[in-house]
């Protein structure tokens, strides 16, 4: 799975657009506890974060592969870039 887009929504969501059109839901909320997330308690400190197509980052350093984020989102819908 390549992440083609991240949209930030309130309460620690990120909606995942990806290259094949599939529009999901990722609750970063049950990361914040980890010590390499607490910065994103900070919610501007969050919504820098950065598309790298097969994972996701911030500057603290806290990371998500793609394959994290496919194992536990949750589905939203699909864009129009579903052929």
């Amino acid at each position: 799975m390549r992440i083609a887009e991240l949209r930030i929504q309130p309460n620690w969501i990120l909606t995942v657009v990806t290259e094949d059109g599939r529009v999901r839901q990722f609750d970063i909320g049950p990361y914040l506890q980890d010590e390499a997330f607490e910065e994103l308690q900070n919610q501007s400190k969050f919504a820098k974060v950065i598309n790298s197509g097969y994972f996701i980052k911030w500057d603290c350093g806290a990371d998500l592969s793609a394959g994290t984020i496919d194992a536990r989102w949750q589905t939203v819908g699909n864009t129009d870039l579903q052929h």
